[in-house]
């Protein structure tokens, strides 16, 4: 399958520990997600399976995997456009669930682009467990808006 998806999709240099950091006191650090790696193509992360993500069955919440579907796309999408004229937000997404995630264990993640264009991105996000099997694959549509893609430090919120 051809997309117009250049081999990178990166503008400029956002490392791991940048991101970790603006995700500081807001969902993701409530959830406990973590990025883990920025490959030539993908944004990678991890999440736990614990009290905050599971459903009262012990399994995780379908909502928390969702969360960490857009929470993936929506950086990534923001590492893909010059910051300083657009900002990225999520339009659509959809989930879908095939195994369950188990309480004491993480789940990992990668967001990757299958379409990159001038107003719109389409981002598919994986999340497997820790032996690699898929338990989610979801889609997400992010919107380009002509903003500057401002970041407000925790103690500013």
């Amino acid at each position: 399958m051809k997309t117009n998806t250049p081999v990178s999709p990166w503008v400029g240099v956002v490392g791991v520990e940048e991101l970790t950091d603006r995700s500081r006191e807001c969902l993701n650090e409530n959830l406990g997600m973590e990025f883990t790696e920025i490959t030539a193509t993908e944004l990678r992360g991890r999440m736990p399976v614990d009290n905050r993500t599971t459903q009262p069955a012990g399994m995780l919440h379908g909502g928390a995997s969702v969360a960490f579907a857009e929470t993936l796309a929506s950086w990534a999408g923001y590492m893909s456009v010059d910051r300083d004229r657009f900002h990225v937000v999520g339009q659509e997404i959809n989930a879908n669930h095939l195994r369950p995630g188990k309480r004491g264990t993480w789940v990992y993640g990668a967001a990757t682009p299958i379409h990159i264009g001038r107003r719109a991105h389409v981002w598919e996000i994986t999340i497997a467990n820790e032996d690699g099997t898929l338990i989610c694959i979801s889609r997400c549509t992010l919107a380009v808006i002509e903003q500057a893609s401002v970041y407000q430090a925790p103690e500013a919120r």
